[in-house]
C-alpha cells in the first residue's frame, strides 16, 4: 500500500521517539518549564519529562499516556527551539512535542469533533485576512501581494529582470497568511526584491494555508491536504527556492511537511529560506542602497524560534547609516508572539519587562522582525515614549523606499 502524508509523518515521529535517549537535555534548556507549570520535582526529573512524551506518541490511542509533566510540557510549547541546539543526536524535540499536542487533541476529540475545530480555525483567519487586508489595501496593492483574482498558472512574474511569461521567477516570494494584516511590511519586502534587480511571484494569504489549524485540531488527513496542495502551488521557481516570511510557516513546512512529501515522492520539490536571511545574504548589493542615515538608537525584540533570523535581523540595521543597536538583556524566547498565548500570564511579564526597559534605556524604537510581534507591540505605542516598528522599516527608509521613520529623525 503506497505510503502517506499522514503515515509519513506518523513515521517520521516514530523513528525520531526511537533515537531519543531519554538524556533530559531539552527538558534542561527550556526556558518555560517553570512557566507551563512542572513542578519543581518534575524539573528537577528531565528523563522523566521527556520519557512522558514519548510515551504519548506511543501510546497515542490511550488518553492516559505519559505523565502529567510531560503533558504540561507539551501543551505550554512556545516553539523556542533551544532543545533542538541541545540535543546530541539529531533528534527535534520541538517537533516530537508538536506531534504530543496532535497525539493529545486526538484522545481528546472523535475525528469529525477535530476537523470541525481545523475548519472553523481556518475560516477565522481566513475571515480576519480578508476582511483586514482589504481594508487597507486597494486591489492593485492587493493584486500585488497575491490577493486579488485568482491568478493564472503558473503565476505572472513580479520584481524586475523578468524574462518571459513563461519563465519562471528567481524565488517564490510566501508571505503565509497573517502578515496580511500588516501588509506595508510584506511590500516593503517586494520594494527590496525588486530594488535588488531580483524576479519573484508572490504567494500566500487563505487560499495557501500551511494547515497549522488542522494540525492543532489533530486533523492530520486534513493538515497533510493543505499542506501538500500549498506546497504544489509554491514549486515554480527556476532557483527551486521559496522565501518565506512567516516563522510559523516556515517551521511547519521545515520540520513537517517537506520531510513527509520527500519520504512520500522520493524528493523536495522546493528548499525553503526564511526571508531575512536571504536578505543577509545579499547585503553586500544592499549597501550601496542605503544611503540615507537613520539617527536612531533602537532596541530589537527578539525570539530564536528560526535559528539566525534575529542576528540576521540585527546584522542588516547595523549597516544602515546611523542606527545603534541597544542589547537591552531582555529574555529571548519563542517562535514569535503568537506562540506565546498559551502562556498568557508568562506573555504579559515578559512584555511588560522589556517595554519597561526600553523605556528606561531611552531609546526612539522598539523594532520587531515578524508581523505577529509587530501588531501586538503597537498596541502599546501610544502609552510609552517610544515608537514600534518592524525592521524592514528601517531598511526601506533608508534606501528611501519609504520614510516611515522621519517624524523621529
Amino acid at each position: 500500500m503506497p505510503e502517506t502524508f499522514e503515515s509519513a509523518l506518523q513515521a517520521r515521529a516514530a523513528a525520531m521517539a526511537d533515537a531519543c535517549t531519554r538524556c533530559g537535555k531539552c527538558v534542561e534548556v527550556c526556558p518555560i518549564t517553570g512557566a507551563a507549570g512542572l513542578e519543581a520535582a518534575a524539573r528537577d526529573n528531565p528523563v522523566g519529562v521527556i520519557g512522558g512524551v514519548i510515551d504519548i506518541l506511543r501510546q497515542g490511542h490511550n488518553s492516559e499516556a505519559g505523565n502529567e509533566a510531560a503533558r504540561q510540557w507539551a501543551s505550554g510549547c512556545i516553539r523556542s527551539g533551544d532543545c533542538i541546539e541541545a540535543c546530541d543526536y539529531g533528534v527535534n524535540p520541538r517537533f516530537l512535542l508538536s506531534m504530543a499536542r496532535v497525539a493529545m487533541a486526538r484522545t481528546k476529540n472523535d475525528v469529525v469533533t477535530q476537523r470541525r475545530g481545523g475548519v472553523e480555525g481556518f475560516r477565522k483567519v481566513a475571515r480576519d485576512v480578508n476582511q483586514i487586508s482589504r481594508l487597507q489595501l486597494d486591489d492593485t496593492l492587493l493584486e500585488r501581494l497575491g490577493q486579488g483574482k485568482p491568478p493564472p498558472y503558473p503565476p505572472p512574474l513580479a520584481g524586475e529582470g523578468r524574462e518571459g511569461a513563461d519563465t519562471p521567477p528567481d524565488f517564490v516570494f510566501y508571505t503565509g497568511c497573517n502578515v496580511l494584516k500588516t501588509p506595508h511590511i510584506a511590500l516593503m519586502a517586494l520594494d527590496i526584491m525588486d530594488a535588488l534587480g531580483i524576479s519573484y511571484s508572490v504567494m500566500g494569504g487563505p487560499t495557501h494555508c500551511c494547515g497549522i489549524q488542522q494540525l492543532r485540531s489533530g486533523d492530520l488527513a486534513s493538515f497533510g491536504r493543505f499542506g501538500e496542495n500549498t506546497l504544489d502551488k509554491l514549486a515554480h521557481s527556476k532557483t527551486g527556492q521559496v522565501l518565506s516570511w512567516c516563522p510559523s510557516c516556515h517551521v511547519q513546512y521545515t520540520e513537517m511537511t517537506l520531510p513527509s512529501v520527500e519520504k512520500t515522492r522520493g524528493a523536495k520539490p522546493f528548499d525553503m529560506t526564511p526571508f531575512t536571511l536571504f536578505l543577509r545574504r545579499h547585503l553586500d548589493r544592499m549597501r550601496p542602497l542605503l544611503r540615507e542615515r537613520v539617527p536612531m538608537r533602537i532596541a530589537l525584540h527578539r525570539h530564536p524560534g528560526v535559528h539566525g533570523v534575529v542576528e540576521a535581523a540585527q546584522e542588516i540595521l547595523c549597516a544602515v547609516p546611523r542606527i545603534e543597536v541597544l542589547d537591552l538583556q531582555q529574555p529571548a524566547v519563542g517562535l514569535q508572539a503568537n506562540n506565546l498565548r498559551v502562556l498568557p500570564q508568562f506573555r504579559r511579564t515578559l512584555q511588560e519587562q522589556e517595554l519597561l526597559a526600553v523605556e528606561a534605556a531611552g531609546v526612539d524604537a522598539l523594532v520587531a522582525v515578524y508581523h505577529s510581534d509587530h501588531r501586538e507591540l503597537c498596541a502599546h505605542e501610544r502609552d510609552w515614549p517610544f515608537r514600534i516598528l518592524n525592521f524592514l522599516e528601517i531598511v526601506g527608509a533608508s534606501t528611501a523606499l519609504h520614510v516611515i521613520v522621519s517624524a523621529v529623525i
